[in-house]
């Protein structure tokens, strides 16, 4: 059994220290689309603890939600908490993550965030196994997010046999 209806990823979200430096980062140096704004939320009950897992007297400063061309939807939150907020965490941390980009020419991306000043971690790396025929380079936000670029043009190796191909140009959507 899995869950019902389950149709796939509407978005994904991540809480930011400053929410104009990340739109700006999103918007300009990215190009994502700022696709709409939420008002503020806090509660003087538990809410807060309740519903998102949060300190009670914590507020939502922001939220906005992006879209960057094809794929799912992400959110940006800032949050004022009474509690200290932990630093940014590590792929290797509990709870770590990392946000994808698909990009035609891997090699024109990395050289165009370099001339942004955006730290990019080495240099692009093919995949091998079951991911032959992509490559991928991981780059950091302004404030230490990790981020990833990826591009696989004539596929990944396991696409030969599966029932379920990712949209990618050797494969245009319907």
């Amino acid at each position: 059994m899995s869950l019902p209806g389950l149709r796939g990823t509407d978005h994904i979200g991540f809480t930011v220290p400053d929410m104009e430096e990340a739109h700006d980062f999103f918007v300009r140096v990215i190009g994502c689309e700022h696709v709409y704004t939420l008002p503020s939320r806090g509660s003087n009950d538990d809410w807060m603890a309740t519903h998102l897992n949060v300190d009670p007297r914590a507020v939502i400063e922001a939220v906005r939600f992006y879209r960057c061309r094809f794929g799912s939807n992400f959110e940006l939150f800032t949050y004022s908490t009474p509690e200290s907020q932990a630093p940014q965490p590590k792929n290797s941390d509990i709870g770590g993550h990392h946000l994808a980009f698909y990009v035609d020419d891997i090699d024109a991306a990395v050289a165009y965030l370099r001339t942004e000043g955006i730290r990019v971690l080495g240099e692009p790396t093919e995949s091998g196994a079951a991911s032959a025929g992509q490559r991928f380079c991981y780059f950091l936000s302004p404030w230490g997010m990790q981020l990833e670029l990826v591009s696989f043009p004539d596929g990944k190796a396991y696409e030969a046999e599966a029932d379920t191909l990712l949209w990618h140009p050797a494969h245009p959507a319907d």
